[in-house]
C-alpha cells in the first residue's frame, strides 16, 4: 500500500506565503495527531558547517517549531557531533557554529541540544535486529524524546548518492561510535601521481591513519575510520573513496541506524524534506557548490522511505542546471545523482530501508 507524501512547490503570494505552506504541510501530514501536549519533541536538523550556506534556513525551522508549539509540544533543535575534525566535532564548537549559522533561540524559537552529549558519546543502544546490525547506539536525546520531527535538506551526497530523511536519521542521530560503525568499511586511496605530499590530509586526520612516506601520503586502512575528511581537504583531489562494496554497506548500515532512531516512537514521528539549494555534496563541507537543479519545493510525510523516494523522483524529473557539478542527466528524467556521483547506486538506501520495515517506496504525491 503506498504512503502519502504531501508536496508544496516554491510559489507564494500575498494570500499564502511559504511559511504558511510549511504549516499546512505539517498539519496535513499529521502533526496534530502525532504531537501531544507536553511532549518533548526533538527537531532533528543539520546545523551546517561554518562556510556552508545550503542548509535549511533557520527562519523556516522557526515555522516548524511554531507548529509543534501549536500542538502543545515542547520542541528543541538537535544535531550530533561529527566523526571528523571540524567546526562540529564536539558540543561546544557545534553549538557555536549553529548559533553563528542562525540557529539561535531568538531566530528559531527553540533551545539547542546536542543529541549525543558533550563529546559525542552519550548514547542509548537500541535493538533493530537488522540484516547487518542487531543493535545500534543512538544519541540519548533522540531516544529520550517523546516525539521526533526530522527536517532534512535534500541534496546530493558523495557516499550515499543523496542525503535526505534516511541520512538525517541514520547518520545524524547516531553517536560518534555509531558513525564509526557506519563508515568503518570506507578506506580512501591515494593516487600518487596527483599527491604533492603537502600534508594537509595528515593534519586533518583525527585517527592517525595517514603518513607522508617518500613525499606521498599513505593511508593505513586498519587505522582509517572512513570519515572521508582527508578527501575534503586534499587540494589536488588525489584522495578518493574506493567505490567497491563500501558505499553499499554504508547505506545499508545507515538505514538500520535510521530504524534505531525511530524505534519506540510509533505514531510519534514526522518528516519534512526541503528540496532547495540541491548542492552536489553534504552540508558538512565548509562550502556549498552551485545547486544542480532549481529549488523544487518541500515535502512532508510520516514515511521517510516514501518521502526520500518522492524527493529523488522530483529532482530527477527537473531540468538540470548547466555549469554545475552535474556532468550528465540534465534532461528531465535523467539521473541527477549519478550525474554528480556516477559510481554510487543511491537506490540501495531506499531498497534496504524498505526491506527492514522503515516504510515503502510506493507513494501517492498530494500537491497542495
Amino acid at each position: 500500500m503506498p504512503s502519502t507524501v504531501y508536496f508544496s512547490d516554491m510559489r507564494a503570494g500575498h494570500k499564502e506565503n511559504l511559511f504558511a505552506k510549511i504549516g499546512k504541510l505539517m498539519i496535513l501530514a499529521g502533526a496534530r495527531e502525532r504531537i501531544a501536549t507536553g511532549d518533548l519533541v526533538a527537531v532533528k536538523v543539520h546545523f551546517g558547517e561554518r562556510g556552508n550556506h545550503a542548509f535549511i534556513r533557520p527562519i523556516f525551522i522557526r515555522r516548524v517549531v511554531d507548529e509543534i508549539k501549536g500542538c502543545g509540544g515542547k520542541p528543541f533543535l538537535t544535531d550530533s557531533s561529527t566523526l571528523y575534525p571540524g567546526e562540529r566535532k564536539e558540543a561546544v564548537s557545534a553549538l557555536i557554529c549553529a548559533i553563528e549559522n542562525g540557529f539561535d533561540f531568538a531566530v528559531a524559537g527553540a533551545p539547542l541540544v546536542m543529541c549525543d552529549g558533550l563529546r559525542g558519546n552519550s548514547a542509548i543502544v537500541v535493538e533493530v535486529n537488522g540484516e547487518l546490525l542487531k543493535k545500534v547506539p543512538i544519541g540519548s536525546a533522540i531516544v529520550e524524546a517523546d516525539a521526533l520531527v526530522a527536517v532534512s535538506h535534500f541534496k546530493c551526497h558523495e557516499l550515499t548518492g543523496f542525503g535526505g530523511a534516511l541520512k538525517n536519521l541514520g547518520m545524524g542521530c547516531s553517536s560518534r561510535e555509531g558513525k564509526l560503525t557506519q563508515h568503518s568499511t570506507v578506506a580512501p586511496r591515494v593516487a600518487e601521481k596527483y599527491c604533492t605530499g603537502c600534508g594537509l590530509c595528515l593534519k586533518a586526520c583525527a585517527h592517525d591513519a595517514i603518513a607522508i612516506i617518500e613525499g606521498k601520503a599513505k593511508i593505513d586502512p586498519k587505522a582509517c575510520a572512513g570519515c572521508s575528511r582527508c578527501i575534503t581537504v586534499c587540494p589536488t583531489k588525489a584522495i578518493t573513496i574506493q567505490w567497491n562494496e563500501a558505499a553499499d554497506l554504508v547505506m545499508k548500515k545507515m538505514a538500520e541506524f535510521a530504524k534505531g532512531a525511530v524505534t519506540g516512537k510509533q505514531h510519534k514521528t514526522l518528516f519534512l524534506n526541503f528540496i532547495t539549494q540541491v548542492s552536489p555534496a553534504c552540508d558538512c563541507y565548509g562550502h556549498a557548490d552551485a545547486p544542480i537543479v532549481n529549488d523544487i519545493g518541500i515535502c512532508a510525510s510520516t514515511d521517510p522511505v516514501a518521502l526520500d523516494q518522492a524527493c529523488a523522483d522530483l529532482v530527477n524529473d527537473a531540468v538540470g542546471n548547466q555549469n554545475t557539478a552535474l556532468a550528465t542527466g540534465h534532461e528531465p528524467g535523467g539521473d541527477k545523482f549519478r550525474g554528480v556521483h556516477p559510481d554510487i547506486d543511491w537506490e540501495i538506501q531506499l531498497e534496504h530501508a524498505e526491506k527492514i520495515g522503515m516504510g515503502t517506496r510506493e507513494y501517492d504525491l498530494v500537491r497542495i
